[in-house]
């Protein structure tokens, strides 16, 4: 009994001391692995693929759609690099953005869609009501590092669904040798339109599409108007005849009286772009489309956004997302959605915009050196802040053709605008309702 006794505190006294030995070191480990666990907290991860772990299923291999061209080579480069880092193969499918959609109907749900496609994102709302994208599951984060007018533009109902590539929007282009000092205001703008002004000569001071609703839009919407209530998701509510929407009709009447004489449907697109090219028109409002054929013609051109209207308000231009979705057929869902992320990383986007040219939808890409020292690009992306997505919804089709004769009567005649507006919301009310 008296040897196991000893023995017994011979244990106790044994674990004590090794304890007390253990304490100091056993502290400042605790310390370093409640620092690392605070700093991995706190840590903001750089780029979507990155937020949380997102793992490829075993054997996931992808099909990716995407247009051709320049488009085509960045996609397949990008496929190369997710493929290295993800060791998941890629397979790049040439199909044009704007086909893809109509595609998918049938392809998706046959099974043999793409894994992941390119969509322009007026379509979204057609493809949400026939189930065939996936939520983004990383929303969140990209509403934080991505332009507000991407966000919107490929979301439904507040979800989003899209991961955002580019936006497209018009600004104000203006030929260097006739526009010395640049107009901070669409006053500014006409009073220096008018003494560049002679119809008979064929030279115009600023010229647009007056009759149609994708540029019109830009002054409806910076005084207040709207197409749809709810962020353009309620076709119910119409704000085309609103009190916004009327004063920009009230302007546009002011353009064709003071600087811009001529009838909206001698007003074409390739008739101004002609004039642009000759030298015989100062100022010009359109998109990025139509910088290469400007360079071409050998013009001394520049870009700006659109002047603030009377009201202090900057113009909010109708701008188109392209985007990458998911397809709900896909057997591999969260590869899939890896992919996604990993395109619209900033490293990703600015790779497509030196490849393409487009600009890209991430906010903190503005202030690249690459993109902040083109002069043209910048331009597009400061006005692309003040966009508006064009309306997904499908009843946004029931709008172009009403709006556009609309326009036409309002620029042609000294109808009033009230009674020209209140009248075209009617047979657009009337339209949707019959679908």
């Amino acid at each position: 009994m008296k040897k196991v006794f000893v023995m017994l505190i011979i244990f106790v006294l044994s674990f004590s001391v090794a304890a007390c030995g253990g304490g100091a070191n056993d502290t400042s480990q605790n310390q370093k692995d409640n620092q690392s666990m605070e700093s991995n907290q706190t840590e903001t991860p750089t780029d979507p693929e990155q937020s949380d772990e997102l793992v490829p299923e075993e054997g996931a291999q992808l099909v990716v759609w995407e247009s051709g061209g320049g488009i085509g080579e960045w996609t397949k480069y990008a496929a190369e690099e997710f493929t290295k880092k993800y060791n998941v193969p890629v397979t790049f499918e040439e199909v044009g953005h704007t086909d893809a959609p109509a595609k998918m109907a049938t392809d998706g749900p046959a099974g043999v869609g793409a894994d992941v496609f390119a969509a322009p994102h007026d379509h979204l709302g057609e493809m949400v009501a026939s189930g065939l994208v996936l939520e983004n599951s990383f929303a969140d984060g990209y509403k934080k590092d991505f332009l507000k007018a991407t966000i919107d533009g490929t979301s439904i109902d507040g979800v989003l669904y899209g991961y955002p590539t580019s936006i497209e929007t018009y600004g104000l282009f203006y030929n260097k040798d006739l526009v010395k000092e640049l107009p901070e205001t669409w006053d500014q703008l006409l009073e220096k339109a008018k003494g560049l002004t002679d119809v008979k000569q064929n030279k115009f001071g600023f010229m647009w599409e007056v009759n149609n609703f994708y540029f019109a839009y830009a002054f409806m919407g910076g005084y207040g108007g709207y197409v749809f209530g709810n962020n353009n998701t309620d076709p119910q509510d119409l704000g085309l005849n609103n009190e916004g929407s009327i004063k920009a009709a009230q302007l546009f009447q002011r353009m064709h009286e003071e600087v811009l004489p001529i009838k909206a449907e001698d007003i074409t697109y390739d008739i101004k772009q002609s004039l642009f090219n000759e030298g015989k028109l100062a100022f010009n409002m359109d998109g990025p489309w139509a910088v290469s054929g400007h360079r071409d013609a050998g013009i001394n051109f520049g870009v700006m956004p659109l002047p603030k209207l009377d009201n202090g308000q900057a113009p909010t231009s109708f701008s188109g997302i392209r985007a990458f979705y998911v397809n709900s057929y896909t057997k591999y869902p969260n590869a899939a959605e890896l992919f996604a992320r990993f395109v619209t990383s900033e490293e990703m986007l600015l790779k497509r915009f030196e490849m393409t040219g487009q600009l890209p939808s991430r906010t903190a890409l503005l202030e690249n050196p690459t993109i902040k020292n083109d002069e043209i690009a910048s331009a597009f992306l400061q006005q692309a802040q003040y966009s508006v997505p064009m309306p997904s919804i499908p009843e946004m089709q029931s709008v172009w053709d009403p709006m556009k004769a609309a326009l036409t009567t309002i620029w042609n005649s000294n109808t009033d605008p009230k009674q020209v507006l209140d009248s075209t919301v009617q047979q657009i009310k009337d339209a949707i309702a019959t679908k």
